[in-house]
């Protein structure tokens, strides 16, 4: 009987469907003893005989598969791969999928709530009220603002939606698509990521991670206009934590939500005493619906791998 090593935490935490779906396929399912996210050394530990393996920000990396003799479908709880070596699973015939767009929807909800909160200071509000005080906070208006969408696929086109319907003007930018992509969905086309930062009040991140050095560092943050917000519910490394944070204490960025960081958790962090910030723990997909929909996304592939078929969403190197 196969089994399945299902490390990510949220999996069928909201819906018992994908569970079911495994459990009518005849596929076991075991959890690790060690506290997601595993470290490779951990992984490696705990791999054993899976056939399988469900992850969320596990260190999958060659170690591991190699370590996995009966490993089949490596199935990424999510849609970005950064910490699976997808290029040594190819290589030991192990096949990688994930489950894009099913969390699309509630990743952009999420990056609205935390523009609105930073920009209107909802949580210091909040705060206040509670301390017994009636403080009064000013935040400016969406309405009129250029925001700036840098990764246009599909939670950044979710994004574009909402920014619109709050009368905001949407530029984007997205190395990879052609400029049709960017009209018929009624954006403005930033010519480069240089071109997009200088003209935002608020930008929002939508990339992979996993790159050589943060896309906004030192030198790009301080193209961005004075003021503006950065919103960030992708991944940590795309953003120079230390430079985020000192620009904030200077006040050249007003505020910084952020969904996503460098160290999972960010014990010390400087971002955890810094000025204007909203903070949350990785939560953008952690909704009911999405739970469903990434569960039985990746159940479906992996079930599809095992009896010898072809995924419907496969990652290749």
């Amino acid at each position: 009987m196969a089994e399945v090593l299902v490390l990510s935490p949220s999996f069928g935490q909201w819906s018992t469907k994908p569970g079911q779906l495994l459990e009518q396929a005849g596929i076991t399912t075991r959890r690790p003893v060690a506290k997601s996210p595993l470290s490779s050394a951990e992984l490696q530990a705990e791999v054993g005989n899976a056939d399988a393996l469900i992850v969320a920000l596990d260190d999958v990396d060659a170690a591991v598969i190699a370590a996995a003799p009966n490993l089949k479908v490596i199935a990424k709880h999510g849609v970005g791969v950064d910490n699976i070596d997808v290029a040594a699973a190819t290589q030991a015939g192990v096949v990688v999928v994930n489950a894009p767009g099913t969390n699309s929807s509630a990743v952009a909800d999420l990056v609205m709530g935390l523009l609105l909160a930073v920009q209107r200071h909802i949580i210091d509000a909040h705060l206040s009220l509670l301390a017994g005080r009636w403080d009064r906070f000013h935040g400016p208006e969406l309405a009129g603002k250029t925001i700036g969408i840098c990764g246009f696929g599909r939670i950044g086109r979710e994004v574009a939606a909402r920014a619109a319907g709050f009368s905001m003007d949407v530029v984007a930018y997205d190395p990879y698509l052609d400029a049709d992509a960017f009209a018929s969905a009624g954006v403005r086309q930033a010519s480069s990521v240089e071109a997009l930062v200088v003209e935002a009040d608020v930008l929002t991140l939508h990339l992979p991670g996993g790159g050589d050095r943060p896309l906004l560092d030192e030198g790009m943050l301080a193209r961005l206009k004075p003021g503006a917000v950065l919103i960030n519910a992708a991944r940590g490394d795309l953003v120079d934590e230390h430079a985020i944070a000192k620009a904030l204490e200077s006040g050249a960025l007003g505020g910084y939500g952020a969904d996503a960081f460098s160290t999972e958790p960010p014990t010390g962090s400087p971002l955890l005493t810094a000025p204007n910030v909203v903070l949350t723990p990785h939560i953008g997909a952690f909704t009911d619906r999405a739970n469903e929909l990434m569960g039985t996304c990746v159940v479906s592939d992996i079930i599809a791998v095992l009896d010898g078929q072809v995924p419907r969403h496969q990652v290749t190197a």
